[in-house]
């Protein structure tokens, strides 16, 4: 199902495409939150953009809105969390109306390398696999944190035989558990059963309702999902691997200096600060917003 909402919001509507059913029946308030109202324009940032997407007047952003809290829905179905508040506010400084294609984590990238979609905001990980397809704009360091149930003992780092919960795609899916179910394997233990859902709250559930013995997910959101849990998680080990998040650009686009500019533009006038701090997400904050870290990090 498809469905296209525009509704006023800051200084030009906001305009949301929610791929996927949404059952807004019972929202009582449909305006995306005003996160980039007292955020304007950077004139060095509008200069860099792309003359199409200029005259458009509209940055396409694509989104899963399943990793709560970077990005996620609320109750009328509109994208909300910390990364899509930098998302605003890269669209306020670039000045363009943001406008947010909700689609599954595996198919952002693909849509921006199809040209459908402008940037994506989905946690991404910078790697160099990543980094083969498109361009990252680095704005977080994220590191991947496990979560067991209260008075369990659980290692990531001796997790052979243990059933692991993650969201598809992911890095923790798609590197961090293959290698260790590796390790597992060549140490002739018991591999590590991986478990992946659709959306984080899915994973989440799945050890809480003891159908895995963890979860894996990056540090932000692990520690969301505990304070969400009524008691019944609890961390476990330390954050560890600690990598960059990037906002996706099409390979070599002028969009990418562009985006990298509005973002330094939102660090220097501390509305970046102001919005991982509002969200408790503070420890993960850069100084100095950068291009594909992987590579040249």
């Amino acid at each position: 199902m498809r469905a296209r909402f525009i509704v006023p919001a800051f200084a030009a509507a906001a305009v949301l495409l929610l791929t996927g059913c949404v059952d807004n029946s019972t929202a009582t308030d449909t305006t995306p939150p005003d996160t980039a109202s007292a955020i304007e324009a950077d004139s060095a940032a509008v200069a860099l953009l792309p003359e199409k997407i200029k005259s458009a007047g509209v940055l396409i952003i694509g989104t899963d809105a399943a990793y709560p809290p970077n990005e996620f829905k609320n109750d009328a179905g509109y994208p909300i969390g910390w990364g899509i508040e930098l998302s605003n506010g890269i669209a306020a400084k670039l000045g363009l109306m943001p406008e947010y294609q909700i689609a599954s984590f595996d198919t952002i990238i693909p849509k921006i390398t199809g040209g459908t979609v402008d940037i994506g905001e989905s946690s991404f990980t910078d790697n160099l696999e990543r980094e083969k397809q498109v361009d990252f704009v680095n704005y977080y360091n994220a590191g991947i944190l496990w979560a067991s149930p209260v008075g369990t003992t659980v290692d990531p780092d001796n997790a052979c035989g243990l059933t692991v919960a993650v969201q598809s795609n992911t890095v923790e899916d798609t590197d961090e558990l293959p290698a260790k179910n590796a390790a597992c394997i060549a140490a002739g233990k018991e591999k590590i059963e991986v478990l992946p859902y659709g959306s984080q709250d899915e994973a989440t559930n799945a050890v809480v309702l003891g159908k895995a013995d963890a979860l894996s997910a990056d540090s932000p959101v692990t520690l969301y999902a505990i304070s969400k849990a009524d008691g019944k998680l609890q961390p476990a080990g330390e954050s560890f691997d600690t990598a960059p998040y990037g906002i996706t650009v099409d390979k070599d686009s002028d969009l990418t200096k562009a985006v990298q500019v509005a973002l330094q533009s939102m660090v220097d006038d501390g509305s970046y600060g102001k919005i991982l701090d509002a969200w408790g997400v503070t420890d993960g904050g850069i100084d100095t917003i950068t291009i594909n870290a992987a590579s040249n990090g």
